[in-house]
């Protein structure tokens, strides 16, 4: 509970609002990583008003037990970015059934198949959705390494960022296999269907690039520097 009189609007607020902006991740696990970070800088600054201290006062000391910004940010960060990782990778294992699925439309011969253009599309979207294929089996790999694994094995430190180019790739194999089947539709006489497989691609192709796009970005972030602590 809050001590009475006062609110987080100061330096609470400041505090969590430089932490929100440091911090890159998963949307979900960013905001309950913040909202438990607040919560028990709350306790702690409520813990020192208890005893007397000033608002202000009490919150520096619970600070300097809780630890700065900049002191929480490397530990936060690297959590945050395990997470996304895991989440790309999750985003690449879950929708490459959909490709599979467009794969098989792909290779199914039409009944009135529409020459070489239209057999070569489906040739470049069964390749495409094999490379992407691939990129699951490593995918699935990664979670176990992040998941259960991760008790009994160190996680390597660059596995963000294999897995991030992991997705990369799959998104691009994707993004191929939707232009690959909107060719083969354009020309074939089961045009339904291959036109289905590519919404399917394209709908993989947006939320696994976005996912490796965020996870980039998390396993490229420098490791942060300690400044001078600021004053709150």
């Amino acid at each position: 509970m809050n001590a009475p009189g006062h609110d987080d609007t100061d330096p609470v607020r400041e505090y969590v609002a430089d932490l929100t902006a440091a911090l890159h991740g998963p949307a979900r696990a960013k905001a309950r990583m913040v909202e438990e970070i607040r919560g028990g800088l709350l306790d702690t600054t409520d813990a020192h008003a208890d005893r007397g201290l000033p608002h202000r006062q009490a919150f520096r000391a619970a600070v300097r037990e809780f630890g700065t910004v900049d002191e929480l940010v490397p530990g936060c960060q690297r959590e945050l970015t395990l997470a996304q990782a895991r989440h790309t990778a999750r985003s690449v294992a879950l929708t490459v059934p959909f490709l599979i699925a467009c794969w098989y439309l792909a290779g199914a011969p039409g009944p009135d198949p529409s020459g070489p253009v239209s057999h070569a599309a489906r040739l470049l979207a069964v390749n495409a959705a094999g490379v992407a294929v691939v990129a699951t089996l490593f995918a699935a790999a990664a979670l176990a390494v992040t998941g259960p694994l991760a008790r009994r094995l160190p996680t390597p430190r660059r596995l963000p960022l294999v897995v991030a180019w992991t997705g990369t790739t799959a998104g691009v194999a994707m993004a191929v296999t939707t232009l690959a089947l909107a060719a083969a539709a354009a020309l074939a006489v089961n045009w339904p269907l291959l036109a289905c497989a590519g919404a399917l691609a394209a709908a993989s192709h947006a939320a696994v690039a976005t996912s490796a796009r965020a996870c980039r970005r998390c396993a490229r972030l420098p490791e942060p520097k300690s400044p001078p602590v600021p004053s709150y």
